[in-house]
């Protein structure tokens, strides 16, 4: 028994059951768990002492996390899967049943599982603590919630709002909570054991709740036929814009929920454990949850003797334009110090300020921030046109323009200014740590932080370590990502690092695609039909015709043989047009928008488009397998240390489908010796850029990517006395 739920009774009748899982940091509903409940609950409700009773958690910021998602990994029976369902709709319903009022005291993160038990329970208080949220994210592990989630939130909430909590799988704060209906009461943090016990003393022995009055919108859409159709119509036509049909789960959750309002909710709690049984056991749903582990693992510390994290209580930028500026504000934002921005012109600090503030309003006006918290956030970025206050920062992010020489001298100079032991970390793309080092006294504080574009937007960041870079300057920067908000991969330097070297691959693919007729719409198509967010023309694009040119000349540079170029590349800057940012490119551009391709773009590279009706599968697989091939020479090579890295990277930096798994994960279920001999094919074909990499072949011959990494570490040693 787990031991992890304590009961008390105090005179007055009035009890707490707190619920603290031992050795956790998170309370979570695992088999041990679910045991004690049941045998918890019947005693419960035999108990004459108990006339109300709290349920809290004994874990500060935290209330229950929801399943434990590594039972659900392991479950590859769709009986037993329906099965935990079904056992937890007995539970949740034994709980519901209970003869005296139970409140759901939530003062710290609730989800999934917990937020089910939670909408079981007679009421549902909250906190207006930060940490104090509630959500249903089961369709993001590519199920749903099923505990009775999909048939109670619509009776609680309506089935719009419902709707909208199940299929974004979106947490909902204390105040949005309450005022939704999810929540009956908030209740300050600060005294809230004083505001609980007046609340479940007010509400001591009366187990029914006031129905809540409808509204005319609840009238109008939700309490009758025609009204409801429409809302399960739209919700239905929204997700498949959304996810190409690609994610099963939020299809068959809206399908769940009607069944559950129409027809009841027995109906619904038997939907829900088919569904379960179904989605539980699907690819889907496997690479999903493997994503989450992959997410999980990169918030714990790296593996990495020696050095310590340094506490950040001063930063410092250099270069303020868009991607300076993002970077000030991320960090004014999210640490709450301090930020010097530096640059050497006036307009140029003006922009960087601007674009700040425009992420902050930005906040403000989705109700993230109230104004005058972001004016203060704002007002701790201070430019600057000189290093004055650098000697106080703790780290110091470059992202000045890409150039080496430029950075050199940047890094040096700053160097003077700053302490001995301040982290510099370059946001360079493509550049050498060490050599943007190489003038820098103590070149151990020298690391990169490569963040994507949008800053605010993107959720990677490559940490790059060069072979000078120290253990302080890679955990503290590996710290100093997760506390942004990012997803940190260490990397180690080379040309393109990981992400853009397995980019400009594909990228290249596309390109030569173009050459032999195919059409930028068609290339487009097939790669967000496949899962990409965008396609790779539109990316070219996105990230610009004159930068992306410039890295795959780089990168051809680096791996001649393997990544030709059409000689055509450069023929679109030729004429000025740098993509979205230009307002012509490969597509053209009317106010911003993308509007079409541009004929005038296949005229100046003297192409002609001549393929009709490609098969799109065919071509995105054509696109795909350099990438896949360059992976196998990137863990060789020590880029990156594991496939999982990779994945997370991929999923991460490019939008890689999520539902696929990553990049490996998908090579390895598409059996990677048939995909070397699909490259072996192509080779004949297309030449040597094809053909598979030693790296590929031992990898296709130890049973794939992860098998093989599972090989390597079986052969490591391992520690005296393990």
């Amino acid at each position: 028994m787990s031991n992890a739920l304590h009961l008390t009774v105090d005179p007055e009748g009035l009890a707490t059951l707190t619920f603290d899982l031992p050795g956790k940091k998170a309370n979570i509903f695992n088999r041990q768990v679910i045991a004690e409940l049941e045998e918890l609950i019947p005693s419960l409700a035999t108990d004459d002492r108990i006339r109300c009773l709290i349920l809290r958690s004994g874990k500060p910021g935290m209330f229950i996390a929801g399943a434990d998602v590594e039972e659900i990994r392991d479950v590859t029976d769709p009986t037993e899967a329906e099965a935990g369902s079904r056992a937890g709709h007995r539970l949740f319903s034994a709980w519901e049943r209970l003869p005296f009022p139970t409140i759901a005291a939530v003062d710290g993160t609730c989800l999934g599982g917990g937020t089910e038990l939670a909408l079981a329970s007679t009421w549902i208080v909250i906190s207006d603590s930060p940490k104090a949220k509630m959500g249903l994210p089961e369709v993001r592990l590519g199920i749903l919630p099923g505990w009775g989630g999909c048939t109670r939130l619509p009776k609680r909430v309506g089935v719009a709002s419902a709707l909208d909590m199940i299929l974004t799988g979106r947490n909902i704060v204390g105040r949005k909570a309450f005022k939704m209906g999810l929540a009956d009461a908030l209740m300050p943090s600060v005294g809230l054991d004083r505001h609980l016990v007046a609340f479940a003393q007010a509400k001591a022995g009366n187990r029914h709740k006031p129905s809540r009055p409808s509204g005319l919108r609840s009238l109008l859409l939700e309490k009758n036929p025609l009204g409801r159709k429409i809302v399960f119509d739209q919700a239905r036509k929204q997700t498949l814009s959304k996810t190409g049909g690609h994610y099963p789960a939020a299809l068959r959750a809206i399908e769940v929920v009607r069944t559950g309002v129409e027809k009841g909710s027995e109906a619904g709690f038997d939907a829900e454990a088919r569904a379960i049984g179904e989605l539980a056991v699907s690819p889907t749903a496997k690479n999903l949850i493997h994503l989450f582990g992959l997410m999980e693992a990169a918030k714990k510390d790296p593996e990495i003797e020696g050095g310590e994290i340094v506490t950040i209580r001063e930063a410092a930028a250099l270069g303020a334009g868009v991607m300076g500026g993002g970077i000030a504000q991320l960090l004014a934002d999210k640490l709450d110090v301090p930020v010097r921005m530096k640059d050497i012109a006036e307009p140029a600090l003006a922009s960087g300020m601007a674009h700040a503030a425009g992420l902050f309003h930005q906040q403000v006006k989705r109700r993230r921030l109230k104004r005058p918290e972001g004016d203060r956030r704002l007002a701790l970025i201070r430019p600057t046109l000189d290093f004055d206050g650098f000697g106080r920062a703790d780290v110091v992010i470059e992202a000045v323009v890409e150039n080496l020489e430029i950075k050199q001298k940047v890094f040096a100079e700053t160097a003077k200014h700053v302490r001995e032991d301040t982290i510099l970390a370059s946001n360079t793309s493509s550049l050498s740590i060490d050599a943007i080092g190489a003038l820098t006294p103590h070149p151990e504080r020298v690391i990169g932080m490569h963040f994507f574009n949008p800053v605010h937007k993107m959720p990677l960041v490559e940490i790059v370590v060069g072979s000078n870079t120290g253990p302080t300057a890679i955990r503290t920067i590996f710290d100093l990502t997760r506390r942004l908000g990012k997803t940190p991969v260490i990397v180690r330097e080379g040309p393109g690092f990981l992400v853009n070297r397995l980019l400009m691959f594909y990228s290249s693919e596309a390109m030569w695609l173009l050459d032999e007729g195919f059409k930028m719409e068609d290339l487009d198509q097939a790669m967000t039909r496949w899962g990409m967010p965008v396609g790779p023309i539109t990316l070219t694009d996105e990230v610009g015709i004159d930068v992306a040119v410039k890295v795959a000349h780089i990168l051809a540079d680096a791996f001649t043989e393997r990544l030709p170029l059409p000689a055509w590349m450069d023929g679109l800057t030729a004429d000025k047009r740098l993509g979205r940012k230009s307002g012509s490119g490969f597509y053209v551009y009317a106010k911003g928008k993308r509007k079409g391709p541009d004929p005038k773009a296949y005229e100046l590279l003297g192409l002609q488009p001549r393929v009709d009706d490609p098969e799109l599968g065919a071509l995105a697989r054509r696109m795909v397998l350099p990438m896949v091939n360059e992976a196998a020479r990137c863990l060789d090579e020590g880029i990156v240390a594991t496939p999982g890295e990779l994945d997370l990277a991929m999923i991460m930096g490019t939008g890689f489908p999520p539902f696929r798994g990553g990049l490996c994960r998908w090579a390895d279920a598409q059996g990677l010796g048939q995909l070397a001999q699909e490259m072996e094919r192509w080779a004949e074909r297309l030449g040597d850029r094809f053909l598979p990499s030693q790296a590929l072949r031992e990898k296709a011959e130890a049973g794939g990517f992860y098998a093989a990494a599972a090989q390597e570490k079986e052969r490591e040693p391992q520690p005296a006395g393990a």
